[in-house]
């Protein structure tokens, strides 16, 4: 079966049992832990999925790695290591924050700015294109871009906006050109 289709099972389960438990923001902070561990540490996955490891070895690396997480969340992880399937973590923690932020009403946009954005300029921001995407709000994550000159360039999910000095030169140059 896809890999997708499967983290996205694991993911809703994960999520109606955050729910049932009113758990949702402990178990959101707590798969951004688990997804910034697996992204930075990829020998992490490696020693996990390694076939000369036995599965106790690797269920006491979990342990050891995410004690601090709760017990829902380390069963789930167990459970994933028994099957096999350890290496779906990354779209897991993607489909379950997906399912936070739609019950929330909130978009993930990433906005690339010459300088770091304050929290004003953030909030407007947000504001402005959350409604534009029907959503209550964003969570953005400012990214510093030098090449923009100015101005800022925002994607929510396959939308992106530029009000970039660059894409507006780039624009500019198309019109001319055609």
């Amino acid at each position: 079966m896809n890999k997708e289709v499967v983290a996205k099972r694991y993911a809703l389960a994960l999520f109606q049992i955050a729910k049932e438990q009113q758990l949702l923001d402990q178990f959101e902070e707590e798969i951004r832990v688990v997804q910034q561990v697996f992204a930075e540490q990829s020998e992490f996955l490696s020693v996990l999925t390694h076939p000369k490891l036995s599965l106790e070895k690797k269920k006491s690396l979990i342990k050891e790695t995410f004690a601090a997480l709760s017990t829902t969340l380390q069963n789930t992880l167990m459970l994933l290591l028994d099957r096999h399937r350890i290496d779906i973590v990354a779209q897991l923690a993607e489909e379950f924050i997906a399912l936070v932020n739609e019950a929330r009403g909130v978009a993930e946009a990433t906005v690339y700015s010459v300088r770091a954005l304050t929290e004003d300029e953030k909030q407007a921001l947000s504001q402005v294109f959350a409604a534009k995407v029907g959503k209550a709000s964003l969570r953005i994550h400012n990214v510093i871009d030098p090449s923009l000159i100015g101005g800022v360039k925002l994607r929510i999910g396959n939308r992106i906006y530029d009000g970039s000095v660059s894409g507006k030169l780039e624009r500019l140059q198309r019109q001319l050109i055609g």
